[in-house]
């Protein structure tokens, strides 16, 4: 083999490593399950020479990131991902146990549970989203508490189309942790951005979110150099009246996940419909709603009542760029609404 053949190869198991260690950081500190991690490439590379160097690497892309002491996942995720990390280095043929991983296990092992959690999300500028969420799928009566699916494709979205957000006010319903809405302030550059839920633990929740990422550091009352002015609103969507609608002079409104259940469907549509009667600077504003279609006949009873309400509704193409770390087999759409006497340009 030649010293060309050689340097290849060298080349291309580094690039794999490099691979391995950020897929392994980017779903780590997202929380995502344990079985999307790529396990199989790891045994590949715990095989070879390198095998103890990999898997400490690995524990300093993760529960030794300075990250991860500032924001860290849940005590009961970091257990089960130690452990799962131990299982498979010892799995090696010929391994030994590295000290550096029981002692990263025992400080977790014998640890409290936590009600709450962080999870980070790195963006392509090399920024960093980091968010405190509930450890419950639904906790206070509301799944608002944590990210969905439909909140990161939509963010994903956004940054692929920052002119529609740029310099624009935008508002956000349902805004939940807040993932979208700290995306889009932090890659998009929007003028204002008011941040919106009806739940008052979510609310809280949020205000904590903004100034976790810088977005409303505490006694600032003013936004530095390019950050956007941010708020957080209480909006009942049955009640909102016309003044604080009018109040938030929205020339892009955009929602993720919050067609889930029949029962808001009426609510949100009559919202909708109420936005996109307000003209801002003599035209509608731009609505994008996101959903992940987990049950067909409620999707399709929010597209009957957008009709019914005269509402027009679109599908628009979604990202092409994979930066979150959530389930692709998942049907999620993007439609854009405009009133039927309105022309999209």
């Amino acid at each position: 083999m030649s010293l060309e053949d050689v340097s290849r190869k060298t080349d291309s198991s580094s690039a794999d490593q490099r691979a391995v260690l950020q897929d392994f950081t980017v779903s780590f500190f997202a929380m995502c399950r344990l079985g999307s991690f790529p396990w199989r490439a790891l045994e590949k590379e715990v095989q070879g020479p390198d095998s103890p160097g990999i898997v400490l690497r690995i524990l300093q892309r993760t529960v030794h990131h300075p990250l991860c002491l500032k924001n860290p996942p849940s005590v009961k995720y970091r257990r089960l991902f130690l452990s799962e990390l131990i299982k498979k280095h010892e799995a090696a043929a010929g391994a030994e146990p590295l000290d550096e991983l029981y002692d990263a296990f025992a400080e977790v092992v014998g640890a409290g549970e936590d009600q709450v959690c962080h999870k980070s999300y790195f963006l392509p500028s090399g920024d960093t989203v980091s968010l405190l969420e509930s450890t419950a799928l639904v906790s206070d009566g509301t799944t608002g508490l944590v990210t969905w699916q439909a909140a990161q494709h939509l963010a994903e979205w956004a940054m692929e189309r920052p002119e529609l957000f740029r310099g624009r006010a935008v508002l956000e319903l349902g805004s939940g942790a807040g993932l979208t809405g700290a995306v889009v302030c932090k890659s998009c550059r929007p003028r204002r951005y008011t941040f919106s839920d009806g739940h008052p633990s979510v609310l809280q929740l949020l205000r904590g979110n903004l100034a976790l990422n810088g977005l409303a550091p505490p006694g600032t009352p003013t936004p530095g150099p390019g950050t956007p002015a941010v708020s957080v609103a209480e909006l009942d969507w049955d009640a909102a009246a016309p003044e604080q609608l009018e109040g938030f002079q929205a020339d892009t409104v955009i929602a993720s996940d919050v067609v889930y259940d029949p029962g808001v469907i009426c609510a949100l549509v009559g919202l909708l419909l109420k936005l996109l009667k307000l003209p801002v600077q003599s035209r509608s504003p731009d609505v994008y709603i996101a959903s992940t279609i987990r049950n067909p006949e409620t999707y399709r009873l929010f597209k009957s009542e957008l009709d019914k309400a005269g509402i027009k509704h679109r599908s628009v193409p979604g990202p092409t760029a994979q930066v979150f770390p959530y389930d692709r087999k998942s049907t999620i759409e993007i439609v854009q609404l405009h009133l039927l006497n309105k022309v999209l340009y």
